[in-house]
């Protein structure tokens, strides 16, 4: 890994209705540092799975406006990364994480 450790390009599992639905396709969502590419991103879930990872798609999510009493914010951008694994390779992100 170049800049970032692999925990550093992992934030957190996303556990959705969605991406538990595609998690029977072999694919589990992740997600990840916003300045992440895909190759670090592929070389951090398999050192930290030790799984083999096939391909990786990213998605970012703009900040929504918001406003909480009155006073109006933004949220910040978030990317996600949906990693397919190998057959035969699983990630169980409810218990390894």
């Amino acid at each position: 890994m170049s800049a970032f450790s692999a925990y550093d390009v992992i934030l957190a599992p996303v556990i959705t209705e969605k991406s538990t639905a595609v998690s029977e396709s072999n694919q589990v969502v992740f997600k990840v540092r916003r300045d992440a590419t895909k190759p670090q991103i592929k070389a951090a879930v398999e050192e930290l799975f030790k799984v083999k990872v096939l391909s990786v798609n990213t998605l970012t999510r703009k900040g929504k406006t918001k406003i909480f009493r009155g006073i109006k914010g933004t949220q910040q951008d978030v990317k996600k990364a949906i990693v397919r694994l190998a057959e035969g390779d699983r990630i169980d992100v409810t218990t390894r994480i």
